[in-house]
């Protein structure tokens, strides 16, 4: 690990401009990928900017009754909040799905919305790597394919996003508040993350020097459940192979609302646009649930290794969207004597 300078920001003010005074400055939270990748020689920043005093650690109702979490909230503390695990579920699941216990305890919200790919070749610097060092080569096509992406993927890499929470908030649709040198400004969940597209090096739409500050969930549709559901190697402390946050509400037998992304399959969560224009309006049936999926998986390019994603995409999503529907019906109430 290279040698770094280190400043404690008292302000978010000052945490920007300090990182706008000095190129190769990065913000300091929880550092549970910062740190790894620090020690890999992947990234090496000349200053690190601790932000974890910043008052950025609220969780608080909105006036028109949705969530403020502050950038630098602990994932265990949010996962355990009893507005998310009341109102916004699938918040909770994906965010217990991820890492250990201690990690959980340590990993803040803004850093896990800013964690990078765990592909070999990223985090190997003696290899290519087109995310790392453009114009290097992405060798990941042509090896160990498995856990690479299948849709939005690009000549130039085939990495796939890690976070769990990521795709939850995709589907709840929550914004990114970030503040930096021109002021604030809100960015939606579902297109804060990118495609690698020709420029993998960019993973997210942030701009230099711009810190996030929370991240707002509006209201919960009126009637909509949610959950997240993730299928992996080993029972915990994985990274999603397919997973996938769902928000169904139905009336009278038809789906009012409907929002569904996946994790794992792509460089960043993806909201399945497809597959809910397809469901609003529908029966909520398990033969509309598979029809819309199999609707969205349709753009899926898989590689050599990896054509099973596909398959385990769709049962989850089905799986999920079935349960949701279940959980919707109004309970029959037994004829008193």
């Amino acid at each position: 690990m290279k040698p770094f300078a280190y400043l404690r920001a008292r302000s978010a003010d000052e945490a920007v401009q300090q990182s706008a005074a000095r190129p190769g400055a990065v913000f300091l939270g929880g550092g549970t990928n910062l740190v790894d990748l620090m020690k890999l020689g992947v990234e090496n920043p000349e200053l690190l900017i601790d932000i974890t005093g910043l008052p950025l650690d609220h969780v608080a109702d909105t006036a028109d009754g949705g969530l403020r979490i502050g950038a630098t909230v602990r994932n265990s503390d949010l996962a355990a909040h009893p507005g998310v695990r009341t109102r916004y579920p699938a918040l909770s699941q994906a965010l217990l799905s991820g890492a250990s216990g201690q990690l959980r305890n340590t990993a803040t919200t803004g850093g896990n919305l800013l964690q990078r790919t765990r592909c070999p070749y990223f985090q190997d610097t003696s290899k290519p790597c087109n995310k790392r060092a453009p114009g290097t080569g992405c060798p990941a096509r042509d090896s160990d394919q498995r856990d690479l992406a299948v849709l939005g993927h690009s000549a130039q890499c085939v990495a796939t996003h890690p976070s769990d929470l990521a795709v939850a908030l995709s589907a709840l649709d929550a914004t990114v508040h970030l503040h930096g040198p021109d002021g604030a400004r809100t960015v939606p969940a579902t297109g804060f993350h990118r495609l690698p597209g020709d420029t993998p090096d960019r993973d997210t739409e942030i701009r230099p020097d711009e810190l996030i500050t929370e991240v707002v969930l509006p209201p919960r549709p009126d009637g909509a459940s949610s959950l997240y559901r993730k299928a992996r190697d080993r029972a915990s402390f994985a990274f999603a192979l397919a997973s996938v946050a769902a928000v169904l509400s139905v009336r009278g037998g038809r789906i009012d609302h409907a929002a569904l992304a996946f994790g794992g399959l792509a460089h960043r969560p993806w909201r399945a646009h497809a597959a809910e224009d397809l469901l609003r309006g529908a029966p909520a049936t398990a033969e509309t649930f598979a029809r819309a999926v199999e609707a969205e998986l349709a753009a899926a390019r898989p590689l050599r290794d990896n054509a099973f994603k596909v398959g385990l995409a769709r049962n989850l999503a089905v799986d999920a969207l079935v349960e949701l529907a279940a959980d919707s019906r109004p309970t029959q109430r037994r004829p008193q004597p």
